[in-house]
C-alpha cells in the first residue's frame, strides 16, 4: 500500500464520526500519523481499531473544544512530542437549535461560536509554530454554504462559519509569502451527517454522498504540493473558489 503521508503528523478534530472520522482514516492509510480528537473515549477507540487494521497509528485526545483552557493545554503539548505539525484538519463543529435570531439564546449563541471560531482560533495560535516548522504545514477548516448561503433560522451556524472563513483567509494572508504553511476552507457540501441529519430531519440520508466520500479532497489538499491558500475548496465540485480580496 502506498504511504504518500508517511512521517507527516495531522491533527483531526471531531475526530470520531462523519467526516472527522474519514478525513483520519484517510490520512492514516496514507501513512500520517493521526492526532484524533473528540468528545467520546469509546468512539476513539472505535476508530483507532479501524487505524491499526488500515496499519497506521494514532494518539487519541478527549477533549471537548467548548472548553478552551483544555485546548490550551493540548495544543503546544503536540508540539513538544512531535516538534512539527503537518496537518491541522478543524472538523468538530456545532449547528445548535435552528431558531430565529430575535428568539436565540445567549448560551447557544456562545457555544456555537465557543466551538466553530474560538477553539479554531485557539488552535491556530497554539499550532502556528509547530505549522512552521513543518516542511509543509496544511490547514484544512471544515466550513458551509451555510456561511454565504444564509438562510432564515441558521443565524448563529451561518455567522460562526462565516467568521471562521474570515478567520483562516487572514491567517493564510498573513503566512502565504512568508512560509510554507498553506490554509484552505473546505465546503463538504451535502453529506450523510449526524449534523446533516438533525438540520434536515425529512431528508433521506441515502440519497447523500457518504462522508468517506471527502478522503480524495483532504490528501489532496493535505499534499505537500499543494499551492492554493486562502481560498475555498467545494467537495461536490473539486473547484477552488477565490473570495473576493480588498482593494
Amino acid at each position: 500500500m502506498s504511504r504518500p503521508f508517511a512521517g507527516r503528523v495531522a491533527l483531526v478534530t471531531g475526530a470520531s464520526r462523519g467526516i472527522g472520522r474519514s478525513a483520519a482514516l484517510a490520512l492514516a492509510g496514507a501513512g500520517a500519523h493521526v492526532i484524533a480528537a473528540a468528545r467520546t473515549i469509546g468512539a476513539l477507540e472505535a476508530l483507532d481499531d479501524e487505524i491499526r487494521a488500515l496499519g497506521g497509528t494514532a494518539t487519541l485526545v478527549p477533549i471537548d473544544l467548548k472548553d478552551l483552557e483544555a485546548v490550551d493545554r493540548f495544543a503546544p503539548a503536540i508540539a513538544q512530542r512531535w516538534s512539527k505539525l503537518d496537518i491541522l484538519v478543524g472538523n468538530a463543529g456545532l449547528l445548535g437549535p435552528l431558531s430565529p435570531v430575535a428568539h436565540i439564546e445567549d448560551k447557544t449563541f456562545d457555544d456555537v461560536f465557543r466551538v466553530n471560531v474560538t477553539a479554531n482560533f485557539r488552535l491556530l495560535r497554539a499550532l502556528d509554530p509547530a505549522l512552521r516548522a513543518a516542511d509543509a504545514g496544511r490547514v484544512l477548516m471544515i466550513t458551509s454554504g451555510a456561511a454565504r448561503r444564509v438562510r432564515a433560522f441558521w443565524g448563529a451556524y451561518a455567522a460562526s462559519k462565516a467568521a471562521l472563513e474570515a478567520l483562516v483567509r487572514a491567517y493564510a494572508a498573513e503566512t502565504m509569502n512568508i512560509t510554507n504553511v498553506r490554509a484552505m476552507l473546505v465546503d463538504p457540501g451535502r453529506m450523510r451527517t449526524a449534523m446533516r441529519a438533525a438540520a434536515m430531519p425529512g431528508e433521506d440520508p441515502e440519497s447523500l454522498p457518504h462522508p468517506d466520500s471527502i478522503a480524495p479532497a483532504i490528501l489532496k489538499l493535505a499534499a505537500p504540493d499543494w499551492t492554493e491558500t486562502g481560498k475555498l475548496y467545494e467537495v461536490s465540485t473539486g473547484e477552488v473558489i477565490a473570495y473576493e480580496q480588498p482593494r
